[in-house]
């Protein structure tokens, strides 16, 4: 935890982020286009891709995720974990918004949206799912991506481990009765299959991997071995991430330019809970006192 600390007083003291990270933004619009573009070009070869899953967790992406992960896995120090309990304020920050404020933000945004500014240039037949759409969307917290965007701002690796696995519990016990309320839905058909195995893929095996991975690297170099892998693993991360950005547009690549306005309407009510979302946990956690190198966690 305190090597983490260190990374981030060094960025806070006037170091300069890496060429690539710091147009990361560009890189993203650039692989966006390229997924879209691609898909016209090699469709069969998308088609393949996208086919490869299981209970609907595509594999190709789920192993890129994993070389997404794993670099900031490998920094996660088991024996430092009972420090995190000092780092509660952080942590509850975190539930109250994933729990208390984004699945109903999210249903509000909803319905005033969809229901009302755009619902004339709307299939009137879809109004309904687009707003499930959303509410679905806001209720399942994100997983792997909290890891990746943790490792860019030199987030503490074991402070992001415990908040992704409470919010995973949390998700399978709270995921139905809060979309059901806000559906209302007496019943929803909660995809657990879906659910087990992406909490298995992308938390289960990668910690285990990266701890067995980790303590191989302590005992036979130490910290600088660590240190030397973790710099080599870092390109290896983020190129990952950016084929992930163009496989995932290049499968939604004909919805995409089928209905254009149909997703930038949809996306203006993400965009603002996405704004709005981390604005208030920017204000609680400074209110609250809580460290910079946790406050930029939240997923």
């Amino acid at each position: 935890m305190s090597a983490q600390c260190e990374v981030t007083d060094k960025r806070a003291g006037g170091a300069s982020m890496g060429f690539f990270e710091r147009y990361l933004s560009l890189w993203v619009a650039l692989c966006i286009v390229a997924g879209i573009a691609l898909v016209h070009l090699l469709l069969d070869t998308f088609l393949a891709i996208g086919g490869l899953k299981v209970a609907q967790v595509n594999m190709p992406v789920a192993l890129l995720i994993w070389l997404m992960i794993i670099p900031m896995l490998l920094k996660v120090d088991f024996s430092a974990l009972n420090q995190v309990k000092k780092h509660w304020k952080g942590i509850g920050v975190t539930l109250f918004i994933n729990w208390a404020v984004k699945p109903f933000s999210m249903a509000l945004l909803g319905w005033l949206f969809i229901r009302g500014v755009f619902a004339d240039h709307l299939p009137a037949e879809q109004l309904d799912a687009y707003i499930a759409g959303l509410i679905l969307l806001a209720a399942a917290p994100c997983t792997a991506m909290v890891f990746v965007w943790s490792g860019l701002s030199d987030g503490d690796a074991n402070f992001t481990l415990t908040q992704v696995a409470l919010n995973d519990t949390i998700m399978v016990f709270a995921f139905a009765p809060i979309v059901g309320l806000l559906l209302g839905l007496s019943a929803i058909a909660v995809p657990w299959e879906t659910l087990f195995l992406s909490v298995v893929l992308y938390i289960v095996l990668p910690v285990l991997f990266a701890q067995w991975w980790r303590r191989r690297l302590m005992r036979e170099g130490g910290g600088i071995a660590l240190e030397k892998l973790l710099s080599r693993l870092h390109p290896v991360s983020l190129t990952a991430l950016l084929a992930t950005l163009v496989l995932l547009f290049g499968f939604q690549g004909e919805q995409i330019l089928s209905q254009p306005l149909v997703i930038v309407m949809l996306a203006v009510p993400i965009l603002i809970q996405v704004y709005f979302n981390s604005g208030l946990a920017y204000l609680l956690n400074r209110k609250f006192g809580v460290r910079t190198v946790l406050r930029a966690l939240r997923p």
